[in-house]
This record gives C-alpha cells, structure tokens and sequence, in this order.
C-alpha cells in the first residue's frame, strides 16, 4: 500500500492525514487519525445528472463500527452493527450542514460522503469526521468550495479554554461550563452545535473566535496538500431557462409577486401565485409541438420563481426593513403559553404557540429503572433523561409517511434535549427518569425551539424542580456583505426558507443553554453572530415573560399519578444482603409490595411504586439491613421455643436468642408457660457476643411482660 501522510498540531495533538490506495475507486479518500481515533472518509459523484431530480442530492452517512472501541456489541443473536445509532445520525446532521453550503445548489449530480470510525479512543470520532470529509473532498474531483475546518472547544474542568478536550469531560453528568463543535472556513462560521449550562452571550463569542483561529490552521493545512496532490475539478455545464420561460414569468408573474410576499401573516398569497405559475408552465411547455417532445422537467421554472422570491426578501429586508409578514426586525410573533389542563393521567403537559408554529409536549415520570441503556460504539452510559420529537406531516398541511423517525426529528429532538438538560436538577435532589415527548401540530418556522418552550411548560406542570425555565428562538439573517445585512428574530417559514442562516438560541434570563447555527452562505462572520446573540436575548425575554405568566415556577408535587420514589442509603456490603442468592430476596419484596427496586453501585437503593408500595418496600429493606445498637428496643416475633430460651426473629433475615434467664426478673421453670410461637413480645438490645451474634432481654424491655403472661 502506497502512502503519502501529512500531520499538524492542533490542541496539543496531533492530526495526521493519511492518503493511500485503500479505496481508490472513490473519487477521494482520506484516513485521518487523532490520538488513536481513526476515521477513513470517501467523497463520490454520480458520472450522470439526475433527470427530473429538483434539488442537490447530497447523502452523508457516519458508519460506528464496534471493533472500533474493541467491543463484540450488538443483541445477544445478531452480533453486528445494525441501525445507525441516534450519535451517528447526529454526526451525519452534523457533517450535513457543515459541507452542504458550500456546493453549487443547482448540482443535479448526486454526492455521497461516506465516513467510516475505524478506531476510536477518547477523542471525538464526529470532530474528526468532518475535517476528514473536507479532506476527501478538496483532493477529489467533485466540485465544491471547501476547505473547511472543525474543532471543538469550551470550559471543562477548570475555567480555561480547551481545543478538542477528551470525552470523558464531556459527559452528560460531568459538570462542564460549555461545550461547542465549531465548523468554519476563511474567518467565518458556518456550524456549530453547543451545550452551555446558561452561558453569557459574550463568553461564547470569545470561545468562536479562538475556534476560528484553530479552524484557520485546519485550512491552511488542507490547502497545502490540495496544491500537492489535489484532482483538478470536473467541469459541469450549467443548464439554462428558455428566454420563453423568462418572458412568460416577467410578463405575468413578477408584477404579482412583491405584493404576494408582503401580505402579512401567512404566506397564502405567495403560495397561491405559485401554483398560478406552475399551472401556467405546465400549460405552456407539456403540450407536444411539432418536432418538439413534451416537457415532463419544469424544475429550472421552479428555480426561477424561488429564486426572485429570494431577491426580494433580501432586497427589501437589507433597504427597506420590510419583513414578509411586516413585523419589525426584532419583532417575536404572538405568543401562547398553556401549562396542563389536558388530563390528569398525563404527568404534566404544555402548549405553546409562538405564530403559527404550536406544539404540545407531554411529560411522562418513571423510576430509576426506566433509564435508557445505550451501550455504542463510544458511549456506554443510563440516560435519566430522553427529549423527543414529531413532526407529522399534517405539521405542515401534508400527506406523508407516519410513525417513522427521521433524521431531522431525532435531531431536532436532541436539540431541545440539550437545552434542557442544562437546568434539570440532579438524580440526587430528583431521582426521576424524565421523559418528554414534543409533538409538532402547526409548523410555520422552528417547531424545535417551540419544543423547547412547551416541554419547559410541561416540566413545570409536572413539579419537576429545574434551575429556571428555558425557551428558545431562530434567528435569521439577509446578508449582502460584512457591512450590509439585517439580522432577523423569530423567522417564519419563507424567511427560514430563503434566509441565509438559521440560528437557534435557547436558554434562560441568566444565559444560554444550547446553540444550533445552520447557514446557506458560505459562513457567517463571528461580530454578527454574537450580534445576533444579543438579540436573540431580548426576544428569549419575552418569551420566558410569556411562560411565567402561565405558570411563573415549578408545581411544589409531582402529578398523583406519577410513580412515586423513595430513596434509602445501604452499606455496599450490604448490597448482597438486600439482592439474596440469585435475586431471590429482592424479588421477594417486589412481589410482596409491586414496587420497582433499583440499587446502585454505592449502596442508594430507589423504590419506585403508587399507593404506599415504595413506602412499604423501603420499610422492609430497612427492617433487613438495619444494624441493632445496644440499647435499642424493638418488638419481635416468637419463631420457636426451647428448653434453654426462645428464638425470635428480629427482621426477614435476622434471629435471635433470649436466653430463659432474660424472659423475666424472676425464676422461670419452663418457657412455655410465659411464650408462645407467633407471639409478638418487646426485647431490648444488650450487646453482642464473642461470635458477633446479638444478645436479647425481654426482662429488660418489659420487667412486667411476664408476670402478665404466668398461669393462674
């Protein structure tokens, strides 16, 4: 195998690109190692278009191989990797956004980005994976205008900057300040996904700005080695609209149109001009004509109505401050907050509306038992907390498959989950496995942010107790240049559609919670994103004043139909005592009281039931490990009698002997005249012997007990 290997320093590691003959059939590839981390990235383009095909085909898959980690994973009878976990789709996602701005949108070839994680140690595989897809494609000969770079970067275990930390810093329960996966070329920023735990906007943007610099190192990197072994790029003629077509839309249509676009709220108007022009080109064009064949392709007609619907929401937005809907550039749609009241079998509920964007999102509470294993490539963890997502088509006014969970819904779902997590309590204050479910009703502009609203709204209901509540925002952005644009709060659907970025903010009155940045430029210049942060604060604001009217903190009970826990603390040597020889004493008391018991590693054991089952399972586990000071009193109950005394059990698991001496202060001649099998009497703790085993008086818990028990 033939190899040429290039490396560079990037947070204290190094990156080492190796290219060789592997796969050489794709168009190119590179394997990219960090630490032990490996990735092996393909890029490949279909040799013919598309026909009929009316938008870019890009495909990006993220392949989590369990050799990677030296792991045989997978069900105990299919022992190989099967559906993409919800950590590789959201790699893909995350691959996605980064490289897809950067192609010619008109491209009707079809690309596929295929990125395999051959090794995996405790650096970040997904990182590593989108540098390695801009490698791949920079020395192919698939036209595209990268490179880009990508790091990550935040505040971990001390309060300094960190490029690229471990992941062990970064799990879901390790205390960090923030955590940002940046993606970027030429001093601008065009991805990120960010957890901060409520983060000022300044802080942030400091973070961005030394990823930048890092990313621009990455650049630099991969243009030496484009200038060394680099394809030369496949040339792909663009086709070009009939002047026929041009003369019939600037004839009919575009007069039409500013008018259709700013017509207030809803996008009715512009949609139903729409459907005229389509109706009019199919009219026009699919009709046979002598030596001509019918036109079945109008996608180049479709571009152009898109197209000059773009111009004139950049036009008037960047001059004029006009808006589609006519709002003011800082302006949040009407707003509608609704905490519960759709039925006590729910465990708390929330609506929100924010325009027309409603979402309703239900709360469900469950026992330590309920968490979520996931035992990946990567990630061996219990997730206590689970947000997810729906986006059914008639969200959107459409027919479509139901009931199966795409990409954007798992991802959007992790966004929202994210934000949240960041003020949920600890497992020790609130040992609830969480689950939410946000529900997409109307979609007119980020539902993933209104998720976030409604599922605070259903946490609070819920008497969840978090740190404070969270919303979030999208913000937009017409962009000319560095110094002419105008940034957009609360986009709606034609400017979510035709703006050039997609910037979500979430989080609290004191900071940021989660990030999600998507653009269709080739990236964002950071003084305008940290702009647009500020912003997003003032409408975060209002939106949080609209929650808390509704409902302004947590409910100070969990809903009655929610499981009730109850936690006790166990000496870990005692584990063994409560599970018994094959589960057998655990299981007895979850059959004798229906309650779910869960018992952790240091000795906290949680039971989880309704109506006094966790009550009586704690008592019972109590009962059996409950260690007998001398002094102590306690009632027993009478097992067996004896010559020399009685034995009494003590609790499920512990007997004792009072000696025939320790039954009364007087004479006993036989322990059967005072005692009975069955029978409930007092005792006292006097001490232990030499054996360790306990020593028992009745006479010293009840010096009258006996004489009321004598024969007459």
């Amino acid at each position: 195998m033939k190899t040429k290997e290039y490396s560079i320093e990037i947070g204290g590691k190094t990156m080492t690109a190796i290219f060789s003959d592997l796969a050489e059939q794709a168009q190119g590839s590179v394997m990219l190692k960090y630490g032990e981390t490996v990735v092996l990235a393909t890029a490949c383009m279909s040799k013919d278009k598309q026909a009929g095909l009316g938008f870019f085909n890009l495909t990006v898959d993220y392949a989590e191989k369990f050799y990677a980690s030296g792991k045989i994973l997978g069900s105990q009878y299919v022992r190989r990797e099967g559906k993409p976990s919800n950590e590789a789709i959201l790699a893909c996602r995350v691959i996605d956004r980064t490289l897809r701005p950067l192609f010619d949108q008109s491209l009707r070839h079809a690309v596929q980005i295929i990125v395999t994680v051959i090794a995996c140690d405790d650096n970040d595989p997904a990182m590593l994976a989108v540098n390695a897809a801009s490698l791949a494609l920079v020395v192919s000969n698939i036209p595209w205008r990268g490179p880009i770079g990508c790091v990550r970067i935040g505040k971990y275990d001390d309060n300094s900057l960190k490029i690229n930390p471990s992941t062990n810093l970064r799990a879901e329960e390790y205390p960090y300040k923030f955590d940002l996966t940046v993606c970027g070329r030429e001093g601008h920023i065009n991805m990120i996904e960010a957890a901060a735990r409520q983060t000022k906007e300044e802080e942030l943007a400091e973070a961005l700005a030394m990823a930048s610099l890092e990313i621009t190192k990455l650049e630099e990197f991969q243009k030496k080695i484009i200038a060394e072994i680099g394809k030369e790029k496949r040339i792909i003629e663009k086709e070009k609209i009939s002047d026929e077509s041009v003369a019939l839309f600037n004839e009919n249509i575009l007069p039409k149109m500013e008018a259709a676009i700013f017509s207030g709220p809803g996008k009715k108007e512009i949609d139903a001009l729409h459907n005229v022009w389509n109706k009019m080109v199919k009219e026009k064009f699919s009709t046979a004509t002598t030596g001509q064949a019918t036109r079945t392709d109008f996608a180049l007609e479709d571009d152009l109505f898109d197209d000059t619907e773009n111009n004139f929401l950049h036009e008037k937005a960047i001059n004029e401050n006009k808006r589609a809907d006519l709002r003011a550039m800082d302006e949040v749609r009407e707003l509608y907050a609704q905490a519960g009241r759709i039925s006590n079998v729910l465990h708390g509920s929330g609506i929100f509306y924010r325009g027309g964007t409603h979402v309703l999102s239900a709360l469900t509470l469950g026992g330590p038992g309920d968490r979520q294993a996931v035992n990946g490539m990567d990630v061996t963890a219990e997730r206590r907390f689970m947000h997810h997502y729906n986006f059914p088509p008639f969200s959107a006014g459409e027919t479509g498959r139901s009931g199966f969970t795409n990409r954007r819904e798992i991802g959007h779902g992790a966004l929202a989950e994210k934000a949240l997590a960041m003020v949920l309590p600890s497992k020790e204050e609130f040992p609830y496995t969480i689950r939410i479910v946000s529900e997409s009703m109307a979609s007119n502009g980020s539902t993933s942010q209104a998720s976030i609203c409604a599922s605070t709204l259903a946490l609070m209901d819920g008497g969840v107790p978090i740190k404070a509540p969270v919303a979030g925002v999208a913000m937009g952005l017409m962009y000319e240049n560095e110094n002419k644009y105008k940034i957009l709060t609360d986009i709606q659907g034609p400017e979510d559609h035709h703006g050039d970025m997609d910037f979500k903010v979430a989080g609290t009155r004191d900071g940021i919670t989660a990030i999600q940045l998507d653009v269709k430029v080739d990236g964002v210049p950071i003084k305008i994103l940290a702009e647009a942060m500020i912003q997003s604060k003032k409408a975060r604001l209002t939106i949080l004043d609209a929650i808390e009217r509704e409902i302004s903190s947590p409910r100070k009970d969990i809903s009655p139909n929610a499981p009730k826990i109850i936690t006790i603390k166990v000496k870990v040597s005692q584990i063994g005592l409560v599970i018994g020889p094959g589960g057998k004493t655990i299981n007895g008391i979850k059959e004798k009281t229906g309650a779910e018991i869960t018992i952790e590693d240091d000795g906290t054991v949680y039971a989880t039931g309704k109506d006094g089952s966790a009550e009586r399972a704690i008592q019972i586990i109590s009962d059996l490990t409950h260690e007998y000071m001398p002094g102590e009193m306690t009632k027993v109950e009478v097992v067996k009698i004896m010559d020399f005394g009685a034995f009494v059990k003590i609790n499920q698991t512990t007997e004792g002997l009072v000696h025939i001496s320790e039954i009364a202060p007087f004479r006993v001649d036989k322990v059967s005249d005072i005692l009975k099998e069955g029978e409930i009497v007092p005792i006292k703790i006097k001490g232990t012997d030499e054996r360790g085993r306990l020593s028992l008086s009745i006479k010293e818990a009840d010096p009258n007990y006996a004489s009321s028990k004598q024969p007459k």
